[in-house]
């Protein structure tokens, strides 16, 4: 976990407002490819957040324990989510007793982690069978006015400092086998809306407040010409990949305190 993944924190109003949820395609997806129903099963949602995923996973039936380190993050959970457990830890060293959950997930959160550390660490916390699904929306590329938006954020990031191709990185080892969906879908929200999502993101921590408020006033002329009415269709791709703990193999891992 680095500096730039905690710096959500100073926005985490701003994150749990503006950032898009997720279609609840994409849950009919986990449980299929996962082999079993989110209701009634023991769901440890890593990395997440102000609850953004973890929300629908309750409204699903899950028994979710969510897992973030962020204090500003955790502290915008509890308010929206008072009576979900939390635990405050990294995706690398999970407070957690062994085979102990159904499901492990990772919205938007999987690469902040050091795969070396969270795979074994998944595996570990898994009953055998358990799943672990990792996800990402992602602004969809095949949308004309997505993918100018997109070079004008590498532009003003720098080379290679904002990348969609870089949260899409699975980095999970090669010979764990994993099934991979794609699910298009949409959201209409006030252009304010989208430019607060846009804001919310690290890059825009990370190049301070001056050059943030510069470029997202130069995304709002850009986005007028093409929604004029001051209303913005989002089109996202959910990139979702799930991998399953063998159910007749153990994984190595010493004794862990239950969370």
């Amino acid at each position: 976990m680095t500096d730039r993944a905690l710096s959500f924190d100073v926005v985490a109003g701003q994150y749990d407002s503006a950032r898009p949820g997720y279609p609840p395609a994409l849950f009919d997806a986990v449980e299929e490819l996962s082999g079993r129903p989110l209701q009634g099963s023991r769901v440890l949602d890593v990395g997440a957040g102000t609850g953004i995923a973890t929300r629908p996973l309750r409204a699903r039936g899950a028994d979710v324990t969510a897992v973030e380190p962020g204090p500003g993050m955790a502290a915008q959970l509890r308010r929206t989510l008072p009576d979900t457990p939390l635990v405050r830890a990294f995706g690398d060293a999970l407070p957690i007793a062994d085979a102990s959950v159904d499901l492990v997930t990772y919205a938007q959160s999987w690469h902040w982690t050091d795969p070396a550390r969270s795979v074994p660490e998944a595996l570990r916390v898994l009953r055998p069978g358990g799943a672990l699904a990792l996800w990402w929306n992602i602004a969809d590329p095949d949308v004309p006015w997505v993918a100018a938006q997109e070079e004008r954020l590498h532009l003003a990031a720098g080379a290679g400092a904002h990348s969609s191709g870089g949260r899409r990185a699975e980095r999970l080892p090669a010979d764990l086998p994993r099934e991979h969906r794609v699910l298009r879908w949409t959201r209409t929200v006030p252009l304010d809306t989208h430019l607060a999502n846009l804001g919310s993101h690290s890059l825009f921590r990370l190049l301070g407040d001056d050059a943030t408020a510069a470029h997202l006033a130069g995304e709002r002329a850009e986005l007028l010409k093409v929604f004029p009415t001051g209303t913005v269709e989002e089109a996202y791709a959910v990139e979702l990949t799930v991998t399953l703990r063998p159910a007749t193999s153990s994984v190595d891992g010493g004794p862990s305190p239950e969370g």
